[in-house]
């Protein structure tokens, strides 16, 4: 049993429900109690009270693509430093992808992750099971002893199957077993040595581009056999305009087809890349102004079902290289959401859209009984300033790696306070 927390004089957005107004919210034993609209609710004896003088309370987010180093490469990012990141950028879940060394490919490994994260971590880590042994893309894991043991979905991280006849299989399986397929669209022959989106701005660098092709065709494989084997499947994310075009198309026919997007390509674009900041060199690729608009389009209409951060901590040895020849991924934890808010300040997309995708959607694609705040509901919360200014500096990350797409960047939106379970894990402290 837990002190009683009553948080109120706040703005409760709720997506899940569509709520957007003023209220209350009554926490006990890790749980929502009571959700009161306009009228106040009673303080229950010894409760602590909370006043958010008017601040926006949401669901905690669902971060749904997120790498760490640990086990394997803690110098690159530990359950623990994942988990602080996480807190400060209001994300009160996160799923775990398999690229450790060793590989998540078995369930003895993803119950030592659950423990250890529960040992270390401020927040819910829901690791994810490989698809592949290895994630070679050649031999199936078990995929019952994945789930058996806890793996919310399965994934091969940022590889890509390339044999249609497996993931046939594999989605197959896959659906008997009720578990989602997340999986990464790249044709590997088609990506080659590229290391940017293909077209002028690659040919003024001097650099190998990625055709959007690279992308569409595993992507419309994947959407064919998803309908012929029924397996419920998520695009892990998508950055074009035809892929919004054929994931658009394939959920007219297919209602378990869902899509996501990393947040890089929403806010970003290859003209970022500039003279050749390796922070930018991501997987997918940062796209055209033109394919950026048409993804915030398909966020609009629902196209495109989740925001993630593609979390990816890597160290300065291997991005501290020329561009060709640096590794893929940049940290995004802490900057999630106020990188969303952007859309919203911008008149782009409303906030309740914003924060679906980032909380409700990828609940429901899981099957999580978080992401929205009903009674009942766990109390995973956030309080956030819609318009508080900050810039991101590398000296205030907490996370291992410095490799940040927004290093500078002056954003709109803070998280104040961080609520896992009905414990505070994260206040923002003022600087002084």
């Amino acid at each position: 049993m837990t002190r009683p927390v009553l948080i109120e004089n706040a703005r409760i957005v709720d997506p899940a429900s569509g709520t957007d107004q003023p209220g209350a919210v009554l926490i006990e034993n890790g749980l929502i109690a009571d959700v009161a609209l306009g009228a106040p609710i009673g303080v229950p004896d010894g409760a602590e009270v909370i006043n958010a003088r008017g601040l926006i309370l949401a669901p905690g987010l669902i971060d749904m693509r997120v790498f760490t180093g640990e086990p394997g490469k803690e110098y690159r990012e530990t359950l623990q430093s994942a988990g602080e990141a996480a807190a400060a950028g209001g994300i009160t879940s996160f799923v775990m992808m398999p690229d450790t060394a060793p590989v998540v490919d078995d369930g003895a490994l993803v119950d030592f992750l659950i423990r250890r994260a529960k040992a270390t971590s401020k927040v819910n880590v829901l690791p994810a099971g490989a698809i592949t042994k290895g994630l070679n893309g050649q031999e199936m894991t078990e995929f019952g002893l994945l789930q058996e043991a806890g793996a919310v979905c399965l994934t091969d991280g940022r590889h890509s199957i390339q044999s249609t006849a497996l993931l046939r299989t594999v989605m197959s399986y896959a659906a008997n077993y009720g578990m989602t397929i997340m999986h990464h669209v790249s044709d590997a022959s088609l990506t080659g040595d590229g290391v940017m989106n293909e077209g002028l701005f690659a040919t003024i660098l001097g650099l190998k581009g990625i055709p959007r092709e690279a992308e569409t065709i595993p992507l419309a494989r994947d959407l064919q056999l998803a309908a012929l084997t029924g397996v419920k499947y998520h695009a892990a994310q998508i950055s074009c305009a035809a892929s919004i075009e054929l994931v658009a198309t394939a959920k007219k026919r297919n209602a378990s087809v869902t899509a996501g997007v990393s947040i890089n390509n929403l806010a970003l674009n290859e003209n970022d890349i500039g003279r050749y900041r390796t922070f930018f060199k991501l997987s997918t690729p940062l796209r055209s102004e033109d394919d950026r608009q048409a993804v915030i389009e398909g966020l609009r209409n629902g196209t495109i079902d989740t925001i993630h951060s593609d979390h990816d901590p890597q160290d300065t040895e291997v991005k501290r290289q020329p561009f060709a020849e640096a590794s893929d991924g940049a940290i995004g934890l802490e900057t999630l959401l106020a990188a969303a808010l952007r859309l919203v300040h911008s008149g782009d997309v409303d906030l309740l859209t914003v924060l679906r995708a980032m909380t409700s959607r990828p609940a429901e694609i899981l099957g999580l009984p978080s992401g929205r705040i009903a009674s009942g509901a766990p109390a995973d919360l956030i309080l956030f300033d819609l318009d508080y200014p900050w810039q991101v500096s590398e000296n205030e990350i907490r996370s291992r790696s410095r490799n940040t797409s927004f290093e500078g960047a002056r954003l709109a939106g803070k998280v104040m306070r961080t609520i896992v379970g009905g414990q505070t894990v994260h206040t923002h402290q003022e600087e002084r």
